[in-house]
């Protein structure tokens, strides 16, 4: 047994434990600590008993108040829908422009699209709605089939070449290469390309221009500046969604990509697309 060892100093005994002939003073816990510790211990027990606590194999004790997160959750989620519907009901009455017009209505509704859009959209177009390859980029004002609030919310709701919805958006642009020449396709791209920089061969601009005329015009406008009807984009600016280069603007004539969004009318309901309306439409290019 080891022999004790008293501090000289307070007189107390110490553990045994010594660090560079430094030595631990043992001295008993402090009262208060001792009895939050034991109050802690009875507090748990009497939480364990009132409350669901010990996992069994398929769930837990129930406890005696009969407490369930669950239900409680599930009576704050009805709570919150009863004080929503106020909003919602006026949402799905009235038109957009009417909701628009009204500033609490409005506000309502782009909150609910904002959190709508997270769950639902930002997958392809981002978080922040910019959109990447192949996503277009909702905070600019370069629409496809329009940026008013009409023609935001058929897109939204019947979707673009979406084969569930017999209202949805539909236009393909062909495979050229088995329609012009290799030769007439570097021309047209050419003549796209120096429409907003500089192509890689100039002399091969005028050539394209016809070209474009003869095959593209229909759909893309005589000034290369699009066609909402057909959902032909703009090749007059800068903003493009599948090809930005010469090299990616010749593959596209040659083999078109044709991107599909799904139409959420039948998945959301007319009030959740209502509000994701307005919402896309506040992100800055809405018309």
């Amino acid at each position: 047994m080891a022999e004790k060892h008293i501090d000289e100093i307070s007189g107390v005994e110490t553990t045994g434990h010594e660090w560079d002939g430094i030595r631990e003073l043992n001295n008993p816990m402090p009262r208060w600590w001792v009895y939050t510790f034991y109050a802690t211990i009875i507090w748990a027990i009497g939480y364990m008993v009132a409350y669901p606590a010990i996992p069994m194999l398929t769930s837990a004790t129930k406890g005696l108040l009969g407490y369930s997160s669950r239900a409680e959750v599930a009576a704050e989620l009805t709570s919150a829908k009863a004080a929503q519907s106020v909003y919602l009901d006026k949402i799905a009455a009235l038109p957009l422009n009417e909701i628009v017009a009204d500033p609490g209505l409005a506000q309502f509704a782009v909150a609910g699209g904002a959190a709508a859009f997270k769950v639902n959209c930002a997958p392809c177009h981002g978080s922040g709605a910019a959109g990447g390859a192949g996503y277009p980029n909702l905070n600019d004002d370069d629409w496809l089939w329009g940026g008013d609030l009409e023609s935001l919310h058929t897109t939204i709701a019947h979707g673009i070449r979406y084969d569930g919805d017999a209202d949805t958006r539909v236009s393909e642009m062909p495979a050229f290469v088995e329609i012009i020449e290799p030769e007439q396709v570097k021309q047209v791209a050419a003549y796209v390309v120096s429409l907003t920089g500089t192509p890689s061969n100039a002399a091969l601009v005028e050539p394209g221009r016809q070209v474009f005329a003869d095959n593209c015009a229909a759909c893309h406008g005589e000034d290369a500046k699009g066609l909402r009807d057909f959902g032909a984009p703009n090749l007059a600016d800068a903003i493009w969604l599948k090809a930005g280069t010469e090299a990616g603007i010749i593959a596209q004539i040659n083999a078109p990509k044709h991107g599909v969004m799904p139409g959420w009318g039948t998945r959301l309901g007319d009030a959740t697309v209502k509000q994701l309306t307005v919402y896309v439409h506040s992100l800055g290019g809405g018309e």
